[in-house]
């Protein structure tokens, strides 16, 4: 019981310093992180505005490409931001009661929670905007986040040791990280890709990812070749080989 007790006065210490150190303490820092997400959407939205008269589903071009966009982000996000939680916080491993899972958590909770708040605000903004009556089906918005950001999590785990072991698999997780963006279905439905190409396309958990997503904002979105029971096995077995992989690295993460 004092181990955990410890471990979320720890947690709670790290989640105070990381919002003081990524946001600052003017309110410019928070902004941002809703500026940067909107313009983004505001830029797909004027490209394929010109490029075509209506978005792959609904009526909405910004609502498209936010919904894609934002459940893509729970994921690039966060592992964005936990991939470097232990090498950031390296000078505070020193103290005894300080443990490399202690700044993963850290990051974790304040990540999911930016992310959160971002999708709340850019999303309701463009609903309450665009005056459509969506009806919105948050079983499968909810679902799809959290996988995300545990299939996010896990994949972090494993880079925050592998980072620090192998200096070249950073640029070479960069490289291949780099295209998800392209193909994760942000701005076009897997549904219209033609076989072969589309199962290829549905190897991607990040596809079914945003998917689903799209379902709780879309009622009439069937979604063709959605499986979030294979989404539920990359992330858990994702999640578990970090969770191994970080327990086992302890000792590298407090000394390297």
């Amino acid at each position: 019981m004092g181990c955990l007790t410890t471990h979320f006065r720890v947690v709670g210490a790290l989640l105070v310093r990381e919002m003081a150190t990524r946001f600052g303490s003017k309110p410019g820092g928070y902004v941002w992180a809703l500026l940067d997400p909107t313009a983004h959407i505001l830029l797909l939205t004027t490209i394929f505005q010109t490029i075509a008269h209506t978005p792959a589903l609904g009526t909405s071009f910004a609502l498209f490409f936010a919904t894609g966009y934002i459940a893509f982000q729970f994921y690039q996000a966060m592992t964005g931001y936990l991939n470097a939680a232990v090498k950031a916080n390296k000078a505070l491993l020193s103290y005894p009661n300080v443990a490399p899972i202690d700044a993963i958590v850290a990051r974790f909770v304040l990540q999911m929670g930016t992310t959160s708040l971002v999708a709340f605000i850019v999303l309701g903004t463009i609903v309450a905007t665009i005056g459509i009556d969506t009806s919105l089906h948050w079983p499968s918005i909810l679902e799809a986040v959290t996988l995300a950001c545990l299939f996010g999590l896990g994949v972090s785990m494993i880079n925050c040791v592998l980072f620090l072991k192998y200096p070249l698999y950073e640029q070479v997780f960069g490289i291949f990280n780099r295209p998800l963006f392209m193909i994760s279905g942000v701005f076009f439905l897997p549904d219209s890709i033609p076989t072969p190409y589309r199962e290829l396309v549905l190897i991607n958990p990040l596809v079914h990812i945003i998917m689903s997503f799209r379902q709780g904002f879309y009622p009439q979105y069937r979604a063709f070749g959605l499986d979030m029971s294979y989404v539920y096995g990359i992330a858990f077995m994702t999640l578990f080989s970090g969770m191994l992989v970080f327990t086992l690295s302890r000792k590298t993460l407090r000394n390297e």
